[in-house]
């Protein structure tokens, strides 16, 4: 098969990840000291701009060494070829099954950190067609990233079929109606990694443990994300239940933090880690994440998680409490072996043509 012009074995022509969705053009401010309110104008300390939506996602998973690849409807503006080139050719996300159209405006979103959360504004149009028939039969693929609704795209239907592992995300639900039916579609889901609001919300529960346990019925790996207070799953499978609690980091834009923290729980499930491990790592990266502003372009790499084990060995006592950096005491284990691609973060910014 050829993909991207170079032929590829048979062993190479299988992903290990793969997700279908918008792409947007994230511009991201930061260092807001308050919302802006009517007839006034504040400044921002800092500004990135980027691929966004479900390129937050595919970015952070390529930057792990995933084999990663995404459907996606972009437009033929400007934006869209500086989301594909971000893509394809800087962080070495594959877009065979993504298509170029014209007279469609890519979409755009506005987003403002402001005190540790952020709040959007987003300007976009329907997809013509059916994005989804992008992806078309025979996708192979270990594992693939579907976002949980009543209605789920049929190509992870056959993608389940032929073995892939199906992680469901979630998205806030501006009805707010939290339809239990959502959660009915998870049959045939490996993992349902909602935060913790979410989760209670969906489960009509009080707490996140309560949830966590009532989403344990539903698929083998149930894992609800809360935020400084860490990330607590059930491994049904391997009858393990863990709590992890969260590095502490000065936390300057939270922006994809949650797609981090999934691509790294989705390489710790591909490599067979112990459940603590994978929750550990994934807090490890979307900490790192979250430390720095650009949304998807501020997901770490192996070259900044190896910077994070140099600097974990030189912490003074009183720096992190012991008994938490405990749990992060393996990372240095699962290193990559050998010749090491140095990935780090890059600038995010779409007055730069590539930043590698």
């Amino acid at each position: 098969m050829t993909r991207g012009g170079v032929t590829v074995t048979d062993e190479q022509d299988r992903y290990d990840v793969f997700v279908q969705g918008t792409v947007f053009l994230d511009i991201v401010m930061t260092g807001l000291a308050s919302a802006p309110t009517t007839g006034t104008e504040i400044f921002a300390e800092g500004m990135g701009s980027c691929p966004g939506g479900v390129a937050n996602f595919a970015i952070a998973a390529a930057r792990l060494g995933l084999r990663t690849g995404l459907a996606s409807v972009f437009g033929d503006d400007a934006y869209a070829d500086f989301c594909w080139r971000t893509l394809a050719d800087q962080e070495g996300v594959d877009l065979s099954h993504s298509r170029r159209i014209g007279h469609w405006h890519s979409p755009v979103t506005v987003s403002m950190s402001i005190d540790r959360d952020r709040a959007m504004v987003t300007h976009a149009h329907e997809a013509p067609g059916d994005p989804s028939k992008l992806v078309g039969p025979g996708l192979k693929t270990r594992s693939a990233i579907v976002p949980v609704a009543e209605e789920l795209p049929g190509w992870t239907v056959e993608a389940r079929q032929s073995g892939a592992l199906l992680f469901g995300d979630v998205g806030w639900d501006p009805t707010d109606e939290w339809s239990p039916a959502v959660l009915d579609v998870l049959e045939g889901f490996h993992a349902f990694t909602p935060n913790a609001a979410e989760a209670m919300a969906y489960t009509r529960t009080d707490t996140p443990k309560a949830a966590l346990h009532k989403l344990a019925d539903r698929v083998p790996l149930a894992v609800v994300t809360n935020g400084a207070d860490g990330v607590l799953a059930i491994d049904s499978a391997t009858g393990e239940e863990e709590q992890v609690p969260a590095l502490p980091v000065r936390s300057y834009d939270p922006t994809g933090a949650g797609d981090v923290f999934l691509a790294s729980l989705v390489l710790g499930t591909l490599r067979g880690w112990p459940l603590a491990h994978r929750l550990a790592f994934g807090n490890l990266c979307a900490g790192l994440s979250v430390q720095h502003f650009g949304g998807s372009l501020a997901a770490p790499g192996w070259g900044d998680i190896i910077d994070w084990v140099r600097d974990h060995s030189r912490h003074r006592p009183g720096d992190v409490d012991p008994a938490v950096l405990e749990h992060y005491a393996f990372i240095g284990d699962v290193l990559p072996a050998g010749p090491v691609p140095i990935v780090r973060r890059a600038s995010a910014t779409i007055a730069r043509l590539s930043d590698a």
